[in-house]
């Protein structure tokens, strides 16, 4: 005679098992729905994007050196502050080169002199040999007049041989003076005093003077922000000793690694947006791709690698791709250099080049500021050269 109670009790787990077996079921259906849908968004739109977050921030670091020894007598700028492009970093003792700059400006005015000297005895030189012509013409004529008479009888033959002198002295004399003008006009011939060699290479001396002096005062190359200050006051410095950096921010870009993989089909000019961890994800950069790398970073490392071994190990290589970002992006959510980013180029418009077709046609980065000490050492230079010249007629 059966339990009631035990049967009762053996059927009651079946709704537990088949509600078990309905979970189970569903899950693996939202699995394969799950993996169907991503199947579906990588080939049509994942694949079409390349993603990294081996992506940092970088820029030009303008590097603020002397051109010229001294001793730093004061520093116009900090870490972290604003410079303008002219505005003075550094000053240097300018002692010593403007004791230099006065010896150039007195040699310069001194050789300015001595040429307009030249000039004059070439102006001597051309007169003296005006006035040697005549004489041998007036010899000239004076022997072919006692010539005459001494065939007449009417002179002795003394006197024509002293006139035969006095017309071969007036030719010596006059070959002499040509010489003279000719060794004169010689260093004055097809110029004026400011561009006489002489006068050039006292001015090139003072402009190297005046450069010295002016280097003295170092100023900032560019607008930016100074980084990286280690002068101190009363520092000897040497020509090329680093003392600080500007690094204009709004001059930067992204360095993106991708793997060798995912450049098959990347191009210049396709959009890229890319997130930094300063901001998170709640601001996205825009740009677009500048250009691919040459080589992977290990063929450019200080020490390649070198694969011809017998443990040879296979290892996926990244090559840098350049990104150049939207201004308005940088301007609006200011970069630093060195901060990590993570990029997702756009692949879908494959009609870019793989490398570029044209060579640039300006300067990438450039300043105005160092052409303006050399206008103001012509400027000085004309200066002094007027001052020399002494009376207009003077040349």
């Amino acid at each position: 005679m059966s339990n009631p109670t035990t049967a009762d009790e053996t059927r009651t787990p079946a709704p537990r098992n088949g509600r078990r077996n309905f979970l189970l079921r569903g899950l693996m259906i939202m699995i394969v729905l799950a993996a169907i849908a991503w199947t579906l968004w990588y080939f049509l739109e994942g694949r079409w994007y390349a993603d990294t977050d081996d992506a940092y921030v970088h820029g030009n670091v303008v590097q603020i050196a002397p051109r010229a020894p001294g001793t730093v007598l004061s520093i116009g700028a900090e870490d972290g502050d604003l410079v303008h492009a002219g505005q003075v970093l550094v000053k240097l003792d300018p002692s010593d080169a403007e004791v230099a700059l006065q010896a150039a400006e007195a040699n310069l005015a001194r050789t300015v002199r001595q040429v307009r000297g030249m000039y004059n005895q070439a102006q001597g030189a051309q007169a003296e040999l005006t006035s040697r012509r005549v004489a041998l013409n007036k010899a000239r004529a004076d022997y072919k007049r006692r010539e005459g008479l001494a065939r007449s009888g009417a002179i002795s033959s003394e006197e024509l041989a002293h006139a035969r002198d006095a017309l071969d002295a007036a030719e010596s004399a006059l070959s002499a003076t040509l010489e003279k003008y000719r060794s004169s006009k010689v260093l004055v011939d097809d110029t004026v005093v400011a561009s006489h060699p002489d006068v050039e290479a006292a001015a090139a001396k003072l402009r190297a003077a005046y450069l010295d002096k002016a280097r003295s005062t170092i100023v900032a190359p560019v607008t930016g922000y100074v980084a990286q200050r280690s002068v101190q006051v009363g520092q000897r410095v040497q020509p090329g000793e680093p003392l600080m950096a500007v690094v204009p921010l709004e001059q930067i870009w992204v360095d993106a690694n991708f793997k060798e993989t995912q450049l098959r089909n990347m191009r210049i000019g396709q959009p890229v947006e890319m997130e930094s961890d300063l901001y998170g994800g709640s601001v996205t950069f825009h740009g677009t791709v500048q250009s691919l790398g040459i080589g992977t970073g290990s063929a450019f490392s200080l020490l390649p690698a070198q694969n011809a071994t017998g443990n040879w190990i296979k290892i996926v290589q990244r090559v840098p791709v350049r990104i150049r970002l939207d201004p308005a992006d940088v301007k609006a959510h200011p970069l630093r250099i060195g901060l990590s980013m993570s990029a997702s180029v756009n692949l879908h418009d494959r009609t870019g080049p793989v490398l570029p077709q044209t060579a640039p046609t300006k300067p990438v980065f450039t300043t105005e500021v160092f052409r303006r000490q050399l206008d103001a050492a012509d400027a000085l230079i004309a200066h002094i050269i007027h001052q020399n010249m002494g009376h207009p007629d003077n040349h």
